[in-house]
């Protein structure tokens, strides 16, 4: 009997053929899994990476609150294209504190991974209360109540010891100072320095313009900080062409 013949007994035979897939299916998931185990950590740590600040974090729960994922992905491969449109492309360690990572690849608007500092803060609050004002092909909704709604802070300390759960590196002096680092980011005459020691690279102003702390703060805080915290000029940014 050839090789074809007995192939044939395995494609007319649904059962022998359910065995058959379910055994490759294994092994192949056992070699892929099983060296993860061995390993203490399978993401390589890149230096200025740190947990988001309170406003940040806020403003980051708003961003997946809103479903800004389902249009935007924060994920810039490894292609000539997106790192000349883009930026750097996008490395593991820069969604390590995520939990939810915002990956993905629907692209209805551009990928955010390196928003931060690309366009003012007016730039955002015009774009979010009203997006064809700046982009008039735009076809995302609008956003203005963001403003409308103010923050208190009342829960980010809980929030906080939640991210600290599942590995996020907050220390019991962040979670403490999480209500004053709250308030005090969007406060450029406030005493800042301490927000900054444990947020190295936090941006403190008032983000929309506005008195009180808004969501459309928050959002933009969050916004205005993708993509600055790594120093990509350390790297080697060549791709395939």
């Amino acid at each position: 009997m050839s090789f074809l013949d007995k192939h044939k007994v395995l494609e007319k035979n649904a059962t022998l053929l359910l065995v058959g897939s379910l055994l490759v299916v294994s092994i192949g998931g056992i070699v892929e899994i099983a060296p993860l185990f061995y390993l203490q950590n399978t993401i390589e740590e890149v230096e200025g990476m740190r947990p988001y600040a309170p406003l940040e974090l806020a403003g980051r729960d708003i961003y997946i609150r809103e479903g800004c994922y389902v249009c935007h992905s924060q994920m810039i491969r490894p292609m000539r294209d997106e790192v000349e449109r883009y930026g750097h492309y996008s490395l593991a360690a820069e969604s390590m504190y995520d939990h939810p990572f915002q990956w993905g690849s629907k692209r209805t608007g551009p990928d955010l991974a390196r928003v931060g500092g690309r366009y003012s803060d007016a730039w955002h609050v015009d774009h979010l209360s009203d997006p064809v004002s700046v982009v008039p092909e735009s076809v995302m909704p609008k956003y203005a109540f963001l403003k409308k709604h103010l923050l208190e802070g009342t829960y980010i300390q809980d929030t906080m010891r939640a991210h600290q759960i599942v590995g996020v590196p907050y220390s019991d002096d962040m979670i403490e100072n999480g209500q004053r680092d709250f308030r005090v980011q969007i406060n450029p005459d406030g005493d800042y320095d301490a927000l900054l020691e444990r947020y190295p690279g936090a941006q403190v102003r008032n983000f929309d313009g506005a008195p009180g702390i808004s969501e459309m703060d928050a959002l933009i805080a969050y916004l205005q900080m993708l993509g600055t915290l790594v120093d990509f000029s350390t790297f080697n940014a060549d791709v395939s062409r």
